[in-house]
Order: structure tokens, then sequence, then C-alpha cells
């Protein structure tokens, strides 16, 4: 959401020419994720094609092309990156990582709400995911989940931060009164993520392949009423309430709605849910979020008017069936069982 540091669309386009054979005529630059060391374009070529552009600093493709692959070979529909002209799925430039995709219209899930037969689709090529038996190569390059304290430690620190740094503006300094307001439900998130973190560290769940991040943003609905999981940059080998969590979860205040789990779960089908560790990666995805937000919006200036973006999505996370609310009754529903 932050302003990116990237190349010239110059750049861009020569190696897109160069490397790909596409003479792109326009790059346009689209302001979506929160992936810091991420830019995202649309390109148009010549022959009126377009493409999805994605560009990272350092070289982190190499496993999401993998995992690509092997979910293609499973027979789930990707959209699959375009290859160089030498037959390679990324392109490096500089100190940057290249890949691009087809450029598929549609809407995201933060935008259009799923059909029941989406979400019913939804559940099943989640199954699919989950059920992949990953090669060992494909495994020892996956990250394996290990309930790091990584993210309440981060919303720990702010606490200090909250007293020792200047307030930089008027978004920083309505914040932090936010954040002041809120704080016993901040602190009630932290101290409980660290003992469902204690809890789950006895148990010895099995371990799935998982998107990580399958929210509304991550599930693109093409002009056909196609669903597309989209974005796996960042698998892990995890139990599957790293994904399951997401659903009637409540990111960005949307899939909080019973019937929403009810057709997902038809098409996921049978499940046993260790609400333990569905509480446990609900107070841990919020965490991260408000580590993330607020050293953005607290400690820098840069983003224009993006800062309102994040500005607004952190207020949201505190609103009724919002995912505070959300992970809380989840956290809740363990005492009543």
């Amino acid at each position: 959401m932050i302003e990116k540091q990237s190349l010239s669309d110059q750049h861009i386009i020569s190696c897109l020419n160069t490397n790909y054979g596409i003479e792109v005529v326009t790059l346009t630059f689209l302001p979506l994720g929160a992936d810091m060391n991420a830019s995202i374009y649309k390109g148009e070529a010549h022959d009126q094609s377009s493409y999805f552009i994605k560009l990272k600093r350092g070289h982190h493709h190499d496993i999401s092309i993998a995992i690509m692959g092997l979910l293609e070979n499973t027979g789930i529909q990707i959209i699959a990156p375009v290859k160089t002209i030498s037959g390679h799925s990324t392109q490096r430039i500089e100190d940057f990582t290249l890949i691009i995709y087809p450029f598929v219209e549609g809407q995201d899930g933060f935008s259009r709400h799923l059909t029941d037969k989406q979400w019913f689709k939804l559940g099943k090529t989640l199954r699919q995911v989950h059920e992949i038996d990953v090669p060992q190569s494909i495994k020892n390059r996956v990250r394996s989940e290990a309930y790091s304290s990584k993210w309440r430690e981060a919303v720990q620190s702010l606490y200090i931060h909250f007293e020792a740094e200047p307030i930089r503006d008027e978004m920083a300094l309505n914040l932090l009164n936010f954040i002041k307001e809120n704080m016993l439900a901040i602190r009630r998130l932290v101290d409980r993520g660290e003992q469902l973190a204690q809890k789950i560290r006895y148990q010895s769940p099995k371990f799935v392949l998982c998107h990580s991040d399958i929210h509304g943003g991550n599930v693109l609905i093409d002009g056909n009423d196609i669903i597309y999981i989209v974005d796996w940059d960042d698998p892990i080998m995890a139990p599957k309430e790293r994904d399951l969590m997401f659903i009637g979860g409540g990111v960005a205040n949307v899939w909080n709605k019973f019937h929403e789990e009810e057709f997902f779960y038809k098409g996921y089908g049978k499940v046993e849910i260790n609400t333990t560790i569905l509480a446990y990666y609900r107070h841990e995805r919020i965490l991260e979020d408000i580590a993330l937000y607020a050293q953005a919006l607290l400690l820098t200036t840069a983003g224009g008017e993006n800062r309102s973006v994040m500005y607004r999505q952190f207020i949201d996370m505190f609103k009724p069936e919002g995912v505070v609310d959300i992970a809380f009754k989840t956290d809740k529903s363990l005492t009543n069982n």
C-alpha cells in the first residue's frame, strides 16, 4: 500500500520485449497488495493482449513457480505464468525478479460476493490443495509452521514506540489515539495468541500444503464466473486450519456469513476442525496486520493517499463482525465446548 521502490517503466518494457518477445505499449501501475517488496503492473501489448506483471525485490518466485506446477499437474485450475523466450517462468532484472501472467479480467472476493456454487467450488479446490502429496524436493523448500512469536513481539515493541517516537502527522496521531482506545483488545490478542501457541506446540496436527493467505483479495472471479486462487508467493506446510481460518474469518469485513461457510464446507467435504488452532491463526493474522500497518503509518509519512486506505483498513479490523470480533468469538467457543 505504501509507495514501493521499483525500476523505471522503460526498463521493464525493454525487458519484456527482449526476454519475452512481448511489445508492451502501455504499462500501468496497480496499487494492489500489502507486500512492500512487490510492485504490480498491467501491461498492454501491441497485439491487444494484456498481462499481469509482478516485480519483486530479490529472487523469491522459485518456490511459487514449483507450487503452481504441482497444482497444475494435480488438475487444479490456475493462471499459469507466461514463459520467457528461453523457457523460464521468471526473469531476473538487476535486484528484482519479474514474473508475468495473462491478465484475467475480473473481480476479487473483496469487491464481489461469491455465489453458492463458487463457494462450493472454492471448498472443493482447497480440499484438493490440502490433499496434495508434496514431493520431498519441494517440501524442503517450503517454509514450515513454527508458531513463531515474531508478530506478537512486533506488536509489543510498538508499545515502546508509542512513548518514544515523535508523532509525524495527523493520521499517525489519529491512529495512535485509536490504538490507545483499543489497547485492551490488542493486549488480549497478544496474550491469548501466546497462550494458544503454547497449547498447540504440544499437539501434533498433520501438516498439509497451505496457500497461507487465502482471503477474498486472492480469489479472482473472471467474466465467465470461473474462480482462481492467485498469489502463491508464500506457501507453507501447516495444519489445514492455516487456510480454513479465512473462511468465516472476516478479513476486510467480508467472508463472515454463515451460509458462505455452509456452502464452502459442502465443497470441502467432511472435516474435523481443531478450534484451538483456528483461534490461534485468527489471532495471529490480526497481530501481523497490526504490526505491519502500525509500523508503516507511525514510523513513516510515505505513501500519499494509500496511507488513508491503510488507516481505514486498520480501523475496520475492530468493527462489529470484523476480524477481531470473530477471533474473540472463535476463542470463546473453546470454553463453551
